[in-house]
């Protein structure tokens, strides 16, 4: 399948010139570039006309440095001056739809570099760095400030606000079923939302659309505005959405979102959680919607849709396709890979598989988790390491050989962060019915399984479409 624009391998010049210069800007605003360099090095002409010279006596080519290592004086310091204001960034700026601005202020004024470096790593997970910092470019039109301002302001709110990866991603679903159990009862609560929706398949990943993306069906008729608290909510939301991440297949990295809208009431309208959809995907998880289902829209969604419409940014507003009938899915999805609630043929139900004791047995084992992530950090040196002299380097050839070493580390940071998996991040339900496989392989349509009586898992049916049970199918 070939590779869409503006992605890794796949860039012209210009753009790949800008991905240069915004590696540049990240690694200065994460503390990682000094301060004696202030834009693309270039290497300073000899004088015309000038012989003898010794080597000491050249002028030297300006060099990027790299201080991995702070003093301890120096952790915690601000990130340089120059970067904190640039031109046309505002921090009250109405036409700021998200508050980005103001974010990316909070973040340079509040989380120290090495922090800011940290949490923008642990985005990567399985992906090519480049890929990450290019859904920013393309969100923001290749324009480099506003697109450092996004990937600043999605930090903060990753590691501030939601706390993703330490709390809802380590926690995951067996946490919230032994917190179901708790005293506490914030915590309770909170746990009981977000398994409730879990098990009645509020929303669900299944199989692929035509283009290869995962579909991630959102069941309207099932939720009740008020039924669960705000929180809960978003915690199940971002969940999802971090949890379809890992069954990207590149070169795809887009998903399908299909609304199945059937039996759909205004008592199913809940205006907030809907807009923190649409915030999630324009402003923390951009470039990551390929195309959105509207199935069965009654006519009470007319309105509903004008103002929802109006919420969203016109790239997102043009991928939505509203479908009626199983034909118009098949347009996107083949028959056979639709569930049989939607009138297709697949066999499939959603049936909620409960967390296995002991699946995360491996998150308590803290020696090797730690030495991990110390290979990770050492990867990550390595790729900045070689970044940089991609950056400085003036000769195309130069510049080609050195992206390629790149991409090399970028491999091994993927097969590395799959040996991470399972030590940082709570088993889901994907993976227990192995769809998410051990490695970071995927089969979108596994053999469907429950649990057995000895506290495993047993295989008691194969699900449809027959031939068409590895992930090799899309690509």
């Amino acid at each position: 399948m070939a590779q869409l624009p503006g992605r890794p391998g796949n860039l012209t010049p210009e753009e790949e010139a800008k991905l240069r210069k915004f590696w540049e800007m990240f690694l200065h605003v994460c503390g990682v570039l000094g301060e004696e360099t202030t834009g693309k090095p270039e290497a300073t002409p000899e004088p015309q006309g000038q012989t003898g010279a010794t080597e000491s006596e050249k002028p030297k080519k300006k060099r990027m440095s790299l201080p991995f290592r702070k003093k301890e004086k120096d952790k915690g310091t601000a990130t340089p001056p120059r970067l904190a204001v640039m031109d046309g960034i505002k921090e009250n700026d109405p036409e700021d739809k998200w508050g980005e601005n103001k974010a990316y202020f909070d973040t340079l004024a509040t989380h120290p570099p090495e922090q800011i470096r940290a949490t923008i790593w642990s985005m990567v997970k399985h992906d090519h760095p480049d890929a990450l910092l290019l859904r920013f470019l393309r969100a923001r039109k290749w324009n480099l400030q506003r697109a450092l301002v996004m990937l600043m302001s999605t930090m903060n709110w990753r590691c501030s606000e939601a706390r993703v990866d330490d709390e809802i991603m380590a926690n995951g679903e067996e946490f919230a079923t032994a917190n179901e159990k708790s005293s506490d009862q914030k915590s309770k609560k909170l746990a009981e939302d977000f398994l409730a929706q879990i098990r009645m398949g509020k929303s669900y990943c299944y199989g692929v659309d035509k283009a290869g993306r995962p579909i991630c069906v959102v069941r309207a008729r099932l939720h009740k505005a008020g039924e669960q608290s705000e929180e809960g909510l978003e915690r199940f939301t971002v969940y999802l959405i971090e949890t379809t991440r890992f069954m990207l297949n590149h070169p795809i990295d887009t998903a399908c979102v299909l609304f199945d809208l059937t039996g759909f009431s205004l008592a199913n309208m809940d205006y907030t959680p809907v807009r923190f959809m649409i915030k999630c995907f324009e402003a923390n998880y951009p470039e990551s919607l390929g195309v959105v289902l509207v199935h069965k829209a009654p006519w009470v969604f007319q309105g509903i849709w004008k103002i929802v419409r109006g919420w969203l940014d016109p790239v997102v507003a043009s991928k939505v396709h509203f479908t009626n009938t199983l034909k118009d899915l098949e347009e996107f999805i083949s028959a056979e890979r639709i569930p049989t609630e939607l009138e297709g043929t697949s066999g499939y139900t959603y049936s909620y598989v409960e967390p296995v004791p002991g699946e995360n047995a491996k998150m308590k084992d803290v020696e090797t988790k730690e030495k991990l992530l110390r290979e990770r950090e050492i990867l990550y040196e390595e790729y900045e390491s070689r970044t940089i002299e991609w950056i400085s380097a003036d000769a195309p050839e130069k510049r080609a050989a050195i992206h390629e070493e790149r991409d090399e580390i970028a491999r091994k940071l993927r097969e590395q962060y799959w040996r991470l998996d399972p030590y940082i991040r709570s088993r889901s339900y994907y993976d227990r019915i192995g769809v998410i496989k051990p490695g970071g392989d995927l089969d979108y349509y596994p053999p469907k399984i429950t649990p057995a009586t000895n506290g495993t898992t047993a295989v008691v049916s194969l699900t449809p479409p027959a031939g068409e049970t590895s992930v090799d199918d899309v690509d």
